[in-house]
C-alpha cells in the first residue's frame, strides 16, 4: 500500500487542549472506563463514536485552509462542476447533479498551492501527499529522516519536520546549482534516480509540511 500523508483538520479556538486529548485517546485506543463506584453513581463516559463526533465537529477543515472554492458558494467551483457534468455520457437532471455536489470543495482550484502536492496518491484527496515517494530519497536524506514521515504528527512537529527537510534541500540545491527547483511546481523531466528528481520531491514535501504546520494542521501517516 505504501505511505499516504493525510493533513488533519485543526482545532477551533478554545478546543486546542481537548483536540489533542481526544486524538491521543483514539490513537492509543485507550478509552476511559467507569469504575465500580462510577457505575453505581450512573456516571457515563463517551463512546468512541461520540468522541469522534466531538473531534470532527470542532475542527477547521484543511479545505478551508487551502482556500478551495466550494460548489454552491463560489462561482469558479460552480463552473467546474458544470464542466464535469458536461463530460458525463449519461447525464442525470442538472439540478439533481448540482444538489448532490453542493458543498463539495474543489481542491484543484485551491488558492494555496503549497498545500496541494503534485506527488499524490490515486483514490485520495488531492491534498494528500504520497509519502512513498520519499523512499527514493534515502540517499540524500538518510534513513532516519525518511522513516520519520511514517509517524503521525501534530502541527508543531509537522512544521519542525518541514523546516529540517527544507534546510537539507536548500544546502543540496546550492551544492548542485539547483536552486530553481525550490520554486518549480512540476516535477523536472529527468531520470527518477537523478539528484534533480529526488531534490524536487524533498522540496515539495518540505513546502507541504511547512504550509500545514504553520497553519495549525498536523498530518496522519496512513500505511
Amino acid at each position: 500500500m505504501g505511505l499516504d500523508m493525510r493533513p488533519m483538520g485543526k482545532p477551533k479556538a478554545g478546543f486546542e487542549k481537548r483536540f489533542i486529548e481526544i486524538f491521543e485517546i483514539l490513537s492509543k485506543n485507550d478509552f476511559p472506563q467507569p469504575s465500580f463506584f462510577d457505575k453505581l453513581k450512573g456516571k457515563k463516559y463517551p463512546t468512541k463514536e461520540e468522541l469522534l463526533q466531538e473531534w470532527f465537529a470542532n475542527q477547521i477543515q484543511t479545505y478551508e485552509t487551502i482556500k478551495a472554492p466550494r460548489v454552491g458558494q463560489d462561482k469558479e467551483a460552480d463552473e467546474w462542476i458544470k464542466g464535469k457534468y458536461n463530460e458525463l455520457e449519461q447525464k442525470p437532471p442538472l439540478d439533481e447533479f448540482l444538489k448532490e455536489h453542493e458543498g463539495f470543495y474543489v481542491i484543484e482550484l485551491a488558492k494555496e498551492q503549497d498545500g496541494v502536492p503534485v506527488y499524490i496518491s490515486f483514490g485520495q484527496d488531492e491534498n494528500v501527499f504520497r509519502g512513498q515517494f520519499l523512499q527514493d530519497c534515502i540517499g540524500i536524506l538518510g534513513e532516519d529522516l525518511v522513516e520519520e514521515a511514517w509517524h503521525t504528527k501534530m502541527a508543531d512537529e509537522t512544521l519542525d519536520y518541514g523546516n529540517r527537510l527544507m534546510e537539507i534541500a536548500d544546502n543540496l540545491a546550492k551544492q548542485h546549482n539547483l536552486e530553481f527547483l525550490k520554486s518549480q511546481r512540476i516535477p523536472p523531466d529527468v531520470e527518477e534516480d537523478s539528484i534533480e528528481s529526488k531534490l524536487h520531491i524533498v522540496y515539495s514535501l518540505a513546502k507541504w509540511l511547512i504550509f500545514y504546520g504553520k497553519n495549525g494542521h498536523g498530518y496522519e501517516a496512513d500505511f
